[in-house]
């Protein structure tokens, strides 16, 4: 096999062995969607619960899915999770358009959905989707406009990609029980789906402590708290796939991101979680890996076993967070029992100890107390 064929063949095995899994469960009677409440929303005064995942994914075997059983199917019994939350951040792993030609040069992996999918965000009362990432850009400029036509349609807040760099750097600004929130995305890779003065795409940015680069970060940031952010959120696609720790790079640029004045930091890529830091008293979810995909599931890395982290916080600061452990199987997600249960619990626990954050398990569920700031 020449030379760096192995990684690649490997990623190759991991996602396009979705093919193999599990036939889509013949159809059933679709309960009817229910649209999510426009926010904001909640009683003023209260502190907020913000229910965050890492990737999306509506294409592929997941579609054909959506199309057989309807909107609600890829949630399973997490759905009312993700419902009860007062704002849900995810990314948004496809694209979600009739329109657009693949990309060239060839990918390895395309993933669309029919903008009929657009119903399991609405369903779900997702309220923001990330769009910088490595499949923004899928079917080329026309899908990605589309997708974000769709999305302003259905009122579902959206940052990290836009018809230009300039749309593409705008953050977004949520509003909950009165206290606001700000997100900014960003993402590491392809450089190629990058947005230009002239070009639509994703809001692409180099892992670097360079001020070259960094000052975007710096700056990103102070405008959404300008614009009236309560607590900020820094969104990021990064690294690669399965990777279950975050190399020393990647640290010293979320404490970076933190210094800078982001409240939350939200990672995913690897398709994996990875630990927890809490760091000046703020939390970095390194990776919060997949809550729906079609995805081959390998043996060593256990991809299908997730989490739905629950951020309990008042306009000031995060004070709690709750973890829900889930499995994904023939394109829905569920709450995790019995021995799997035990076995993401103890590896969340095992990574985030070596970020010096500890953990305990309530009922069906971990817990991390954060300290006063």
């Amino acid at each position: 096999m020449p030379k760096g064929m192995a990684p690649l063949l490997m990623l190759a095995l991991l996602l396009l062995g979705a093919c193999a899994r599990a036939a889509i469960p013949t159809p059933e009677e679709t309960p009817t969607s229910t649209m999510p409440s426009p926010t904001p929303r909640g009683t003023p005064g209260e502190g907020i619960t913000l229910a965050l995942a890492g990737d999306v994914m509506l294409g592929r075997l997941v579609n054909e899915a959506i199309r057989a059983k309807g909107p609600r199917y890829p949630w399973g019994d997490v759905l009312p999770l993700v419902r009860e939350a007062d704002l849900s951040l995810v990314n948004l792993e496809c694209v979600i358009a009739e329109s657009g030609e693949p990309f060239t040069p060839p990918r390895v992996f395309y993933f669309k959905a029919d903008p009929e999918a657009i119903e399991v965000l609405t369903l779900a009362g997702i309220d923001y989707v990330t769009l910088s990432n490595n499949h923004a850009l899928d079917f080329q400029a026309p899908a990605l406009l589309e997708t974000i036509r769709h999305l302003d349609e259905q009122g579902i807040a959206h940052a990290g990609a836009g018809r230009n760099a300039e749309e593409a750097s705008q953050y977004a600004l949520l509003e909950a029980r009165g206290i606001q929130v700000g997100v900014v995305a960003f993402a590491d890779h392809f450089q190629e789906y990058a947005a230009t003065e002239s070009r639509p795409g994703t809001n692409i940015l180099p892992i670097t402590l360079d001020e070259r680069h960094f000052h975007r970060v710096r700056e990103s940031i102070e405008a959404v708290r300008a614009a009236g952010a309560d607590l900020v959120v820094f969104s990021i696609h990064w690294g690669p796939n399965m990777r279950h720790v975050p190399p020393a790079d990647f640290e010293d640029f979320a404490h970076a991101v933190m210094d800078a004045g982001a409240d939350i930091f939200h990672g995913h890529s690897a398709h994996v979680f990875q630990g927890i830091e809490i760091y000046q008293g703020k939390p970095i979810f390194y990776d919060t890996g997949d809550l729906i995909d079609d995805y081959y599931v390998d043996e060593e890395h256990k991809n299908d076993q997730q989490l739905l982290f629950l951020v309990y916080a008042t306009s000031d600061e995060v004070e709690r967070i709750e973890l829900v452990p889930l499995l994904i199987s023939t394109m829905q997600v569920n709450r995790a029992t019995g021995a799997v249960f035990d076995e993401i619990c103890e590896r969340i626990g095992e990574l985030s100890r070596d970020t010096g954050t500890e953990m305990r398990q309530e009922g069906d569920r971990l817990v991390i107390d954060l300290p006063e700031r």
